[in-house]
């Protein structure tokens, strides 16, 4: 049985981009490709994937790049609304005490 390691590669969107271009225009297989390149059969079958969906060819509903960032900004912006929300609960809360008393 396999681990996988802790430290995985990080790439450049530069990187990724000419990645999947030689993969799309190369008569060799992703798997060739990525041999080539020293990354990963997967990662490069997931960039091509992803960058076919964010050219419009992708499977209905499938999120782009652009859309898949404004999701996690908006997901981690509404964490930050939830938070404050519940301090100024907790503080009206409080001072509700302190006017009645």
């Amino acid at each position: 049985m396999s681990k996988k390691s802790n430290t995985s590669k990080r790439y450049t969107a530069e990187f990724k981009r000419d990645a999947v271009a030689l993969a799309l225009s190369s008569d060799k297989t992703v798997t060739e490709v990525a041999r080539d390149l020293g990354v990963s059969p997967e990662g490069l079958r997931g960039w091509v994937k992803q960058a076919k969906i964010d050219r419009g060819e992708g499977p209905a509903g499938a999120l782009t790049t652009a859309e898949r960032e404004e999701l996690v900004r908006l997901r981690r912006e509404l964490a930050e609304a939830k938070k404050a929300n519940e301090i100024l609960v907790k503080a009206a809360a409080f001072f509700a005490k302190e006017i009645t008393k």
